[in-house]
Protein backbone atom coordinates (compact mmCIF):
# COMPACT_ATOMS: atom_id res chain seq x y z
CA UNK A 1 0.00 0.00 0.00
CA UNK A 2 1.39 3.39 -1.00
CA UNK A 3 1.75 5.82 1.90
CA UNK A 4 0.19 9.28 1.61
CA UNK A 5 2.27 12.03 3.24
CA UNK A 6 0.64 15.42 3.65
CA UNK A 7 2.92 18.19 2.35
CA UNK A 8 3.21 20.93 4.99
CA UNK A 9 0.02 19.42 6.33
CA UNK A 10 -2.38 19.68 3.42
CA UNK A 11 -0.98 22.70 1.59
CA UNK A 12 -3.58 22.59 -1.17
CA UNK A 13 -6.49 22.59 1.25
CA UNK A 14 -5.41 25.06 3.99
CA UNK A 15 -2.59 27.54 4.61
CA UNK A 16 0.65 25.53 4.74
CA UNK A 17 2.38 24.59 8.00
CA UNK A 18 -0.53 25.75 10.16
CA UNK A 19 -2.71 23.94 12.67
CA UNK A 20 -5.55 24.18 10.13
CA UNK A 21 -3.40 22.47 7.51
CA UNK A 22 -2.40 19.65 9.86
CA UNK A 23 -6.04 19.15 10.84
CA UNK A 24 -7.03 18.91 7.17
CA UNK A 25 -4.32 16.33 6.52
CA UNK A 26 -5.57 14.21 9.40
CA UNK A 27 -9.18 14.67 8.30
CA UNK A 28 -8.27 13.20 4.92
CA UNK A 29 -6.55 10.15 6.34
CA UNK A 30 -2.85 10.71 5.66
CA UNK A 31 -0.30 8.15 6.78
CA UNK A 32 2.19 10.85 7.80
CA UNK A 33 2.59 14.63 7.87
CA UNK A 34 5.60 16.55 6.55
CA UNK A 35 6.46 19.98 7.94
CA UNK A 36 9.35 22.47 7.85
CA UNK A 37 11.33 23.84 10.77
CA UNK A 38 13.39 26.98 11.26
CA UNK A 39 14.73 28.61 14.43
CA UNK A 40 14.12 32.18 15.56
CA UNK A 41 16.49 34.74 17.07
CA UNK A 42 15.44 33.64 20.57
CA UNK A 43 16.00 29.92 19.82
CA UNK A 44 12.39 28.88 19.29
CA UNK A 45 11.80 26.12 16.75
CA UNK A 46 8.95 27.26 14.51
CA UNK A 47 7.11 25.58 11.66
CA UNK A 48 7.82 27.68 8.59
CA UNK A 49 9.15 26.97 5.10
CA UNK A 50 10.67 30.23 3.88
CA UNK A 51 13.61 32.13 5.42
CA UNK A 52 11.30 35.08 6.11
CA UNK A 53 7.78 35.65 7.41
CA UNK A 54 5.50 38.00 5.45
CA UNK A 55 2.40 39.63 6.87
CA UNK A 56 -0.73 40.45 4.82
CA UNK A 57 0.70 43.85 3.90
CA UNK A 58 3.81 42.23 2.43
CA UNK A 59 6.14 43.29 5.23
CA UNK A 60 9.09 40.86 5.41
CA UNK A 61 10.83 39.69 8.60
CA UNK A 62 13.78 37.30 8.49
CA UNK A 63 13.21 34.36 10.85
CA UNK A 64 16.79 34.36 12.16
CA UNK A 65 16.67 38.08 12.92
CA UNK A 66 13.47 38.22 14.97
CA UNK A 67 11.99 36.64 18.06
CA UNK A 68 9.13 34.20 17.99
CA UNK A 69 6.73 36.80 19.42
CA UNK A 70 7.78 39.42 16.86
CA UNK A 71 7.14 36.98 14.03
CA UNK A 72 3.83 35.81 15.44
CA UNK A 73 2.66 39.41 15.76
CA UNK A 74 2.97 39.66 11.97
CA UNK A 75 1.67 36.16 11.24
CA UNK A 76 -0.76 34.99 13.94
CA UNK A 77 -1.11 31.49 12.43
CA UNK A 78 2.61 30.82 12.94
CA UNK A 79 3.11 27.87 15.30
CA UNK A 80 6.05 26.45 17.18
CA UNK A 81 7.26 22.91 16.53
CA UNK A 82 6.06 21.91 19.98
CA UNK A 83 2.58 23.32 19.33
CA UNK A 84 2.36 21.56 15.97
CA UNK A 85 3.45 18.17 17.27
CA UNK A 86 1.15 18.32 20.27
CA UNK A 87 -1.76 19.27 18.00
CA UNK A 88 -1.08 16.26 15.78
CA UNK A 89 -1.09 14.18 18.99
CA UNK A 90 0.83 11.17 17.69
CA UNK A 91 -2.03 10.29 15.33
CA UNK A 92 0.49 9.81 12.51
CA UNK A 93 4.31 10.04 12.32
CA UNK A 94 5.64 13.50 11.54
CA UNK A 95 8.44 13.97 9.01
CA UNK A 96 10.34 17.01 10.19
CA UNK A 97 12.36 18.78 7.50
CA UNK A 98 15.09 20.85 9.13
CA UNK A 99 16.10 23.67 6.83
CA UNK A 100 19.78 24.11 5.88
CA UNK A 101 21.86 26.01 8.40
CA UNK A 102 19.31 25.71 11.20
CA UNK A 103 20.79 25.02 14.67
CA UNK A 104 19.55 21.69 16.00
CA UNK A 105 19.59 22.37 19.76
CA UNK A 106 16.17 24.11 19.86
CA UNK A 107 14.72 21.18 17.92
CA UNK A 108 16.33 18.70 20.32
CA UNK A 109 14.82 20.57 23.28
CA UNK A 110 11.35 20.08 21.80
CA UNK A 111 11.88 16.38 21.13
CA UNK A 112 13.38 15.75 24.56
CA UNK A 113 10.39 17.48 26.17
CA UNK A 114 8.03 15.20 24.28
CA UNK A 115 10.03 12.10 25.22
CA UNK A 116 9.52 13.07 28.86
CA UNK A 117 5.79 13.01 28.14
CA UNK A 118 6.03 9.41 26.88
CA UNK A 119 6.33 10.14 23.17
CA UNK A 120 8.47 7.66 21.24
CA UNK A 121 11.25 7.99 18.62
CA UNK A 122 8.87 6.35 16.11
CA UNK A 123 6.54 9.37 16.39
CA UNK A 124 9.00 11.46 14.35
CA UNK A 125 11.37 11.31 11.42
CA UNK A 126 14.13 13.85 10.79
CA UNK A 127 15.37 14.97 7.38
CA UNK A 128 17.26 17.73 5.61
CA UNK A 129 18.74 18.73 2.27
CA UNK A 130 21.88 19.72 4.22
CA UNK A 131 23.95 16.55 4.68
CA UNK A 132 26.19 17.95 7.41
CA UNK A 133 23.11 18.95 9.37
CA UNK A 134 21.53 15.54 8.74
CA UNK A 135 24.62 13.79 10.12
CA UNK A 136 24.48 16.10 13.15
CA UNK A 137 20.84 15.15 13.71
CA UNK A 138 21.77 11.47 13.38
CA UNK A 139 24.47 11.83 16.03
CA UNK A 140 22.15 13.70 18.39
CA UNK A 141 19.13 11.42 17.86
CA UNK A 142 20.29 8.00 16.61
CA UNK A 143 17.01 6.32 17.58
CA UNK A 144 14.91 8.59 15.32
CA UNK A 145 14.74 7.46 11.71
CA UNK A 146 16.19 9.86 9.15
CA UNK A 147 15.16 10.67 5.60
CA UNK A 148 17.32 12.15 2.87
CA UNK A 149 15.92 15.03 0.81
CA UNK A 150 17.57 15.08 -2.61
CA UNK A 151 16.56 17.18 -5.62
CA UNK A 152 17.68 15.10 -8.59
CA UNK A 153 20.53 12.61 -8.11
CA UNK A 154 19.53 9.12 -7.03
CA UNK A 155 23.20 8.16 -6.73
CA UNK A 156 23.84 11.03 -4.33
CA UNK A 157 20.64 10.22 -2.44
CA UNK A 158 21.80 6.64 -1.85
CA UNK A 159 25.29 7.79 -0.81
CA UNK A 160 23.81 10.23 1.68
CA UNK A 161 21.34 7.64 3.01
CA UNK A 162 24.14 5.20 3.84
CA UNK A 163 25.86 7.86 5.96
CA UNK A 164 22.84 8.13 8.27
CA UNK A 165 21.71 4.50 8.13
CA UNK A 166 18.38 5.03 6.40
CA UNK A 167 16.48 3.75 3.37
CA UNK A 168 14.00 6.65 3.22
CA UNK A 169 14.43 9.09 0.33
CA UNK A 170 12.48 12.23 -0.55
CA UNK A 171 13.23 13.23 -4.14
CA UNK A 172 11.94 15.93 -6.48
CA UNK A 173 9.21 14.43 -8.67
CA UNK A 174 10.43 16.45 -11.67
CA UNK A 175 13.54 14.28 -12.00
CA UNK A 176 11.99 10.86 -11.50
CA UNK A 177 10.81 8.25 -13.96
CA UNK A 178 9.90 4.57 -13.87
CA UNK A 179 13.34 2.93 -14.20
CA UNK A 180 14.83 5.11 -11.42
CA UNK A 181 11.95 4.26 -9.08
CA UNK A 182 12.21 0.58 -9.97
CA UNK A 183 15.97 0.54 -9.40
CA UNK A 184 15.79 2.24 -6.01
CA UNK A 185 12.97 -0.05 -4.89
CA UNK A 186 14.89 -3.13 -6.03
CA UNK A 187 17.78 -2.11 -3.79
CA UNK A 188 15.55 -1.66 -0.74
CA UNK A 189 15.02 2.11 -0.75
CA UNK A 190 11.64 3.65 0.06
CA UNK A 191 11.07 6.62 -2.20
CA UNK A 192 8.63 9.49 -1.62
CA UNK A 193 8.49 12.06 -4.49
CA UNK A 194 7.72 15.68 -3.72
CA UNK A 195 5.38 17.18 -4.59
CA UNK A 196 3.06 14.76 -6.40
CA UNK A 197 -0.55 15.84 -6.92
CA UNK A 198 -1.26 13.85 -10.10
CA UNK A 199 -3.14 10.66 -9.24
CA UNK A 200 -2.60 9.09 -12.66
CA UNK A 201 1.17 9.53 -12.42
CA UNK A 202 1.16 8.13 -8.89
CA UNK A 203 -0.64 5.00 -10.11
CA UNK A 204 1.87 4.55 -12.94
CA UNK A 205 4.80 4.94 -10.59
CA UNK A 206 3.24 2.62 -8.05
CA UNK A 207 3.58 -0.15 -10.64
CA UNK A 208 7.33 0.46 -10.54
CA UNK A 209 7.36 0.01 -6.77
CA UNK A 210 6.75 3.53 -5.48
CA UNK A 211 6.07 3.25 -1.75
CA UNK A 212 4.93 6.78 -0.82
CA UNK A 213 4.05 10.22 -2.15
CA UNK A 214 4.20 13.71 -0.69
CA UNK A 215 1.15 15.65 -1.78
CA UNK A 216 -0.62 18.98 -1.30
CA UNK A 217 -3.99 17.26 -1.85
CA UNK A 218 -4.27 14.10 0.26
CA UNK A 219 -8.01 13.97 -0.43
CA UNK A 220 -7.28 13.03 -4.06
CA UNK A 221 -5.49 9.88 -2.93
CA UNK A 222 -7.30 8.75 0.22
CA UNK A 223 -10.87 9.25 -0.96
CA UNK A 224 -11.70 10.96 2.33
Amino acid sequence: MMKIIGHRGAKGLAPENTLASFAKALEHGVDAIELDVRVTLDDVAIVHHNPAVRDPSGHRLDVVGHTHQELRAHQPALVTLDEALRAIKRQVPVRIEVKPGVPIKPISWVLEGLFKDAWLPADFLLGSKDQALLRELHTAHPAIQKFVIERWSSLRAVHRAKQVDTTLLHMNAWWLWGPVIRGLTKHGYELAPYTLNNTAKAKRWQKHGLSAIITDFPDRFTGR
